[in-house]
This record gives structure tokens, C-alpha cells and sequence, in this order.
């Protein structure tokens, strides 16, 4: 591991050791070791990766005040006042700048390699069973109820109306998590992601049947 990276891990993981269970230390660490690992399968430069990877959440807009821009302007300050090399810490906050997902109807913006990887990863980290667990874990800290019959998803037109919405968590499922398979661009994200789709799938039917208990079969 290079200098650099050494001090970046050791910034992100000071940041993000007190943070709840959705996005805390663990939570990057998972991106970039999947990221690394869908580097080591479609290429481009691993070094950008992991700093990305690591830096994916460094001043995320749901814990900034909605800020969409402060973590890539964050993270280039960060890596110039490190000795990174401009265009390094340009393309760094590029991705970081791309990463989160903005609405249902907000179309993802074009990106390198590395950005589809680091970006593919913290989809990836989305979905399947520790998907589930973080976005309980997630609604949980911001007060909001398992689920409400009453309230009906809503496939978001703009970044700010998803910012803004604060539905249910098995909303969370039809407005987010649910769309992210098909939107994973490298191949092998791709492959992943069908598995934990399919999980997502099964857990959702589950909760539906529990929820109701005269749906549950006990034969």
C-alpha cells in the first residue's frame, strides 16, 4: 500500500469508526475490497480505485445537509493538501462525485472505468442480505417506520426529491435497491448482483406474508 494510501485510510477510517451500522468504516472497507476485487477481473488503475473507494462517502449528502457536490470538492482538497498529483485527485473526485445513486428516474452520468467499478461496489453493497440489513439499519437511525401500507412508492424525477423523501424502509426496496441490478455496468457486478437481487426478491415476499399473517402458509 502506498504512502497515500496508507493516510487516506487511516483519515476515512478515524471519520467513519463512531458512524451507525449503514455507512459506517465497515461499509467502505466492503466497497473497496469488492471494488478491488472487480478491478482484478476488468482492469483500469487500482490505485484510483481504492482511493475512491475509500473516499466514496467521505461528505455524503445525506449526512451534510443535502450537499451533492461537498464530497468531491472535499476529496480534492484532501488529496492535494496530501501530494497527490492533480490529475490523480481530479479523476478521485470525479468519481466520488458520480458514485450515489440520485433517483429512480435520474439517469446515472457517463464515467471511467474506475468510476463504473468503484460505483458498481457500493451498489453491490446495496443489495442482497447485508443490502437489507443496511437499509433497516439506515431507516432505524432516521426514525422511519418498517413499513406503511398507506404510503406508496415514489420513482423519483430529480436528486432532490429523493433527498427530500422520507418514506418507509420497504419503499426504500421499489425506489432504490430493487432498481440497482440493471443499473450495474461492468460484467461481473453484473453477475453478483443477479444473486442478491433475487434475495431481495424472496425477503420482500417474506416480509409481505409476515405482515399479514393470514397470508402465512403453515401447511
Amino acid at each position: 500500500m502506498s504512502p497515500l494510501l496508507k493516510q487516506i485510510e487511516t483519515i476515512v477510517r478515524d471519520k467513519f469508526s463512531k458512524q451507525e451500522g449503514s455507512h459506517d468504516w465497515f461499509h467502505i472497507d466492503r466497497v473497496r475490497r469488492t471494488a478491488l476485487y472487480l478491478q482484478s477481473i476488468e482492469g483500469g488503475s487500482a490505485e484510483c480505485i481504492e482511493l475512491a473507494a475509500l473516499l466514496h462517502d467521505y461528505s455524503d449528502h445525506k449526512y451534510n445537509g443535502g450537499d451533492f457536490d461537498s464530497g468531491s470538492r472535499e476529496v480534492l482538497q484532501l488529496l492535494r493538501s496530501l501530494g497527490a498529483s492533480a490529475d490523480l485527485a481530479q479523476q478521485v473526485a470525479q468519481i466520488v462525485s458520480v458514485v450515489s445513486y440520485k433517483g429512480a428516474h435520474v439517469p446515472d452520468s457517463m464515467t471511467s472505468l474506475e468510476g463504473q467499478i468503484v460505483r458498481d461496489a457500493d451498489r453491490l453493497d446495496a443489495i442482497g442480505a447485508i443490502g437489507i440489513a443496511r437499509a433497516f439499519s439506515y431507516g432505524g437511525s432516521k426514525g422511519r417506520a418498517l413499513y406503511d401500507p398507506n404510503i406508496a412508492p415514489t420513482l423519483h424525477q430529480s436528486k432532490e426529491a429523493y433527498a427530500q423523501d422520507k418514506g418507509h424502509t420497504i419503499n426504500h426496496f421499489y425506489e432504490k435497491l430493487l432498481l440497482l441490478k440493471d443499473r450495474m455496468e461492468t460484467p461481473t457486478a453484473k453477475k453478483l448482483a443477479a444473486q442478491r437481487h433475487a434475495l431481495m426478491e424472496q425477503f420482500i415476499v417474506q416480509f409481505r406474508q409476515e405482515w399479514n399473517p393470514g397470508n402465512l402458509d403453515v401447511s
